[in-house]
């Protein structure tokens, strides 16, 4: 958590004024958090020192230019002896609390009964360990703030909440050799996402798959595939360097992406002797 110039702890993140479901939920929250404030008879300043957080923070969040974390309203809500009423609100700002894309995103995740990938450039997000995840966005040039690399790490955090869903969906991800030879984030870092990914081989719900480095040629040269597969029947995917790159639903092309995905699948190695690859890149070290 990051710490504003007086001392004070960080409340949250900026809201992207072009994301208007965030904007319009954060200005009903904001406005009733400033109704429970005004009733207890504080001042913003009053509610800053009492829960830990700069007025000028507490002024943005009644404004709703500013994402609160959990335990800001949990700490208001003892502030302001709201009887859980403000902590309930946690559940609304859960809905903007993450960019829109991710939100997006994450909302497809939640729904599929089935994910399958394939990536080149790294480790998939669902896979990745915190401090993996964090090197990355570190790296993003133009460089983002360290405040927006929080969010964004926090955000991917989320979404492996779908490892605890019952029933948990398929899992089935393809990873080129190189993204787990490269080092991310330097050695101690890049020793632990190996580990972490072993532990995932465990899950009964996924198959993890290594498309090694002296494969020639497969069906996955063109770029990354994405398929996400949902109950009712329906799906969507998305293919580098076909449609745009846009992701799509149209039963024609995603039988391409299930074709070129069952091959690339067919062509790297099995989930079990994947495992051992990954186990051999360890002893490595």
């Amino acid at each position: 958590m990051s710490v504003d110039s007086d001392g004070t702890r960080d409340a949250g993140w900026d809201v992207d004024p072009e994301d208007e479901q965030g904007v319009a939920v954060l200005a009903a929250l904001g406005r009733q958090l400033r109704a429970w404030r005004e009733e207890a008879g504080l001042r913003a300043a009053d509610l800053g020192t009492a829960i830990g957080y700069g007025e000028d923070l507490v002024r943005k969040v009644e404004a709703g230019k500013r994402i609160p974390r959990p335990e800001y309203l949990d700490k208001s809500d003892e502030a302001l002896r709201a009887g859980g009423k403000i902590a309930a609100m946690k559940a609304d700002m859960e809905q903007v609390r993450y960019p829109k894309k991710v939100r997006d995103l994450a909302k497809l995740e939640g729904r599929a009964v089935e994910i399958g990938a394939y990536r080149i450039h790294g480790v998939h997000g669902l896979l990745q360990t915190e401090d993996y995840a964090r090197a990355l966005f570190e790296m993003r040039q133009p460089a983002y703030g360290q405040e927006e690399v929080e969010r964004f790490v926090a955000a991917r955090m989320a979404r492996r909440s779908i490892f605890d869903r019952q029933p948990a969906p398929s899992l089935s991800i393809v990873q080129e050799e190189a993204t787990l030879r490269r080092r991310i984030g330097g050695t101690m870092v890049w020793h632990r996402q190996l580990e972490h990914l072993l532990e995932v081989t465990q899950l009964r719900n996924v198959a993890l798959q290594v498309m090694q480095i002296d494969r020639e040629v497969h069906a996955g040269m063109d770029g990354g595939i994405e398929v996400l597969k949902f109950g009712d029947g329906t799906a969507v995917g998305r293919l580098e360097g076909a449609f745009g790159g846009r992701p799509v639903s149209d039963p024609r092309r995603l039988q391409v992406l299930e074709l070129r995905y069952g091959m690339i699948r067919a062509q790297a190695l099995s989930p079990s002797e994947s495992q051992g690859f990954i186990e051999e890149l360890l002893g490595e070290t």
